[in-house]
Formats: C-alpha cells, structure tokens, sequence
C-alpha cells in the first residue's frame, strides 16, 4: 500500500500534462514583459520556500504525534518541558527572521523595479477608465491638421483596442472620470487602481513597463468593482513590432479617403492586414449595452466606491 502511495504522488505530476515551467508558475499567467518576470520569478520562489517551510513544520508535527504520543502504560508523569531552552528558542526566534528578512528584501528588490518611473518612455497613453468602458489618447500624436489627439473610446457597439509597440517603453497615465476603477492585463501581472482626482487622492497614476516581448492579443479588464457592468468593463491589447505601430499610428493621424474623417483603430488595423495580431474588433469579449437609460426600474442602481 505504501508503495502504491509513493507511486501515485510520482506519477500524478508526470501524468498531467504540464511542463516544468507550467508547475513552477503556480497558476499565473505567462508575462510579456520584464516586470512579469520578475513578478512570476518572486512568486515562484516564495511559494517554494513556503513550501519547505510546510514539509518541515508537517514533518515535525507527525514525529511528534508518532513518536511522543502517550502509549500504553505510560505512568501519569507529566512529559519533559523545554520552554526554558535557550538554544531552541534562539533558533525559533532567529530562523523566521530570517525568512521574513530575505522575503521582504526580494519583495523591495522586485516592487522598485516595478513601481519605477521611466523620465522619457518611447510611449505614452493617458487612460481614462469610466464606467463602464474605457479610453485611449496616445499622448503627443495629433490628427493631421488638428489639435485633436489620436484617441480610441469605447462605446455600447464597440470594445476599445489599445494597441502598443513590442521592445519600445511605454508609460500609462491613469485616470478615472467616475469611480474607482483598475487597469489590469493579466499577461502584464500587474494592475494598479484608477482613481478618480488622482492629484488629489495622492496616488501614483503612472505605471511603466520597459517593453512588450512579444507580438500578442490580450484582453485587459476592469479589476475593480464599479458597478453594474463591471464585469464586462473590458478592453484588448494588440501588441504589433515597431515598424507596424508606426504605420498605425500614421494611419490614425490621417483621413480615411472613404468616410472623410480620421481612420479609427479598427480600420487602421484593418489596412494594416498584419495577420492574427491585427483583428480590428476583439476576439476575447463582446460589446455591451451602457446606456443607463436601457435599464428596467427593477435593475439595481450602479455602487461605485
């Protein structure tokens, strides 16, 4: 029997389907930048040392219950007490200051690189989360002619695209026209909260990420209760190489000759016709009906915080 137990816990993991570093992730996503890297690796590790530091404590507490529990025959004695010795109690106070030590010496390492400015990104987008959708301004790119900002906006037909250069730094600016909302992709493993006044609440509004890895299409939500859509306050990344983000930026200052006006991200991606990365509508989720108007008396009113 034991045997066939020692067996199983061999055989599960190798049965799965799961590579190594699928195991080692724990669960998150695979990262497109450094940042997620950094984060996945912290994580990672952390979740291991939890883990030896279990298999120990278990390891000890089924010795103690094998090896000391009170047999048969045993007299009324009471058991030899050691709450008086020095050298146990100097390891016990010691070695987890170490460990927290350590954690958080990590956990500073990775947050600083993290949270750092960057005082000239190749890229900046100002974000404006509302509820519920979202808004893109590629800050310093102007329609042709115009003080207008290339700007892409969500709306009740439309989940907004927020596309990005690959190996280009990129900063966001955050903010929020309503409630508090949060910006989150999960391939970047980050999120941070979108606030309202943000000047005014002393929050950090700016996250910088040194550069996406990868060409990719990701979806990006809303990781904040905000309301009644809440759950469908989402938005997708098309992450396209240098030279094809050039060329979409340019489209997006220039005039469509078909309709006369500036060529919106869905059919500047569409001229591109760059493949998989240049889907002009999201491919991960649907639009949704906005309108406050178009609610029953019976839906509940929007809680925001």
């Amino acid at each position: 029997m034991a045997k066939l137990a020692a067996l199983a816990v061999v055989a599960v993991p190798l049965l799965t389907g799961c590579s190594v570093d699928e195991v080692i992730r724990f669960g998150w996503p695979v990262g497109v930048t450094p940042e997620s890297l950094q984060m996945r690796t912290l994580w990672t590790w952390a979740a291991i040392a939890a883990l030896i530091v279990g298999v120990i404590t278990w390891g000890a507490m089924f010795w103690a219950v094998a090896f000391h529990r009170k047999k048969k025959g045993d007299d009324d004695t009471p058991p030899r007490q050691t709450q008086y010795n020095l050298p146990v109690e100097i390891v016990f106070t010691i070695v987890p200051t170490i460990i927290v030590a350590v954690l958080f010496g990590f956990t500073v390492k990775v947050q600083n690189y993290v949270d750092k400015s960057n005082p000239d990104p190749d890229v900046r987008v100002a974000v404006t989360a509302f509820q519920w959708n979202w808004k893109f301004d590629y800050t310093g790119q102007n329609v042709t002619g115009t003080n207008a900002p290339v700007e892409t906006i969500g709306t009740s037909t439309e989940i907004p695209l927020l596309v990005l250069p690959t190996d280009r730094s990129i900063e966001f600016t955050l903010s929020s026209n309503d409630v508090i909302h949060s910006f989150f992709v999960p391939e970047f493993l980050f999120k941070r909260d979108v606030f309202p006044m943000p000047d005014k609440n002393d929050t950090d509004k700016t996250v910088a990420i040194d550069r996406i890895e990868r060409e990719g299409a990701f979806v990006g939500r809303c990781a904040e209760l905000c309301g009644t859509y809440h759950a469908s306050m989402n938005f997708e990344v098309r992450a396209l190489q240098p030279a094809l983000y050039d060329r979409y930026i340019a489209l997006r200052k220039a005039t469509n000759p078909q309709t006369g006006a500036p060529y919106t991200a869905a059919e500047a991606l569409t001229t591109l016709n760059c493949g998989q990365w240049c889907a002009p509508q999201a491919v991960t989720t649907y639009p949704f009906a906005t309108d406050r108007t178009l609610r029953s008396a019976s839906e509940p009113v929007a809680a925001g915080r």
